[in-house]
């Protein structure tokens, strides 16, 4: 029943930000965890970072320090701010919420690039 839509990405220069959003309408996830992706079309889908209800974010290494979830439950949204960006941080980003059956949505496209 949720549905998520992804926002914010677009084209930047390497060292460059986006802040991207994921919000969800047709129910909340306000009480899980938030998970997001990346996808590139030669890539596995590949875990970006995780939010807790709590707004307790942990990330995979080749974001660390670059990348910040956070999240704001009166607006059903969760935020990835995206500094520093690589082009290798060129890709499709979706949310997600590991804990439920939630259909993927249209994922949002980050292209860095000079």
């Amino acid at each position: 029943q949720v549905q998520l839509m992804e926002s914010g990405g677009g084209l930047v220069q390497p060292g460059g930000s986006l802040r991207l959003s994921c919000a969800a309408s047709g129910g909340s996830f306000s009480n899980d965890v938030v998970a997001w992706y990346r996808q590139t079309p030669r890539d596995q889908r590949e875990l970006v970072a995780t939010i807790t209800t709590a707004g307790n974010a942990h990330y995979a290494d080749f974001v660390e320090g670059r990348f910040t979830a956070s999240r704001d439950h009166a607006k059903n949204t969760v935020y990835l701010q995206m500094n520093s960006l690589k082009p290798e941080d060129t890709a499709v980003y979706y949310c997600n919420v590991p804990g439920r059956l939630v259909q993927w949505g249209q994922g949002t496209q980050v292209t860095v690039s000079s």
